[in-house]
């Protein structure tokens, strides 16, 4: 009978699923925070849900227990550098963090939109599930804006960012 696989063994597999990447923000007064990932996906039409998986010791998850909503920025091709920037721990915090880069508040939540993005949406959460070390935030989606309909998106596959490879 095989054993159980290995966490290095799951996230090997799994990394074979191409996801898209996107940054979640919230703001909740003057505080801000921004979190790049890549769990995140669509869940129903009716009514518009979407969800975001984070990690249960992470800033955003407080943020986001705090303040009940948030907003994404679907990132394109050419915005690894956010990507990785909204991932790394060193950057500053609160809203210091978005002063070296393009943004603009969304017009229901108030927190962050990226420039450049493909997409943006705002969301309300709806509810709150276990996953293991992750929560999964259900968001009603109450804002939308298809801001570059023609870019190429940045996707993750197999431990890297990667491009579209147009023929």
């Amino acid at each position: 009978m095989p054993s159980d696989p290995t966490s290095r063994e799951y996230r090997d597999s799994v990394g074979m699923f191409t996801t898209g990447i996107t940054v979640v923000t919230a703001v909740s007064g003057r505080f801000g925070h921004g979190m790049t990932a890549n769990a995140f996906a669509s869940v129903s039409l009716d009514p518009l849900l979407v969800l975001v998986c984070v990690v249960k010791d992470a800033l955003m998850h407080k943020v986001l227990d705090e303040v009940g909503r948030f907003a994404v920025s679907v990132l394109a091709g050419d915005q690894e550098d956010l990507a990785r920037y909204f991932s790394d721990s060193g950057r500053p915090s609160g809203m210091a963090q978005f002063l070296p880069v393009a943004w603009h508040p969304g017009p229901t939540t108030g927190a962050p939109l990226l420039d450049g993005a493909l997409a943006h949406l705002e969301c309300d959460v709806e509810a709150a599930y276990d996953g293991g070390d992750h929560t999964v935030f259900l968001g009603r989606v109450r804002w939308v804006e298809r801001a570059k309909p023609d870019g190429d998106p940045l996707l993750y596959f197999g431990g890297r960012y990667r491009r579209l490879e147009n023929p």
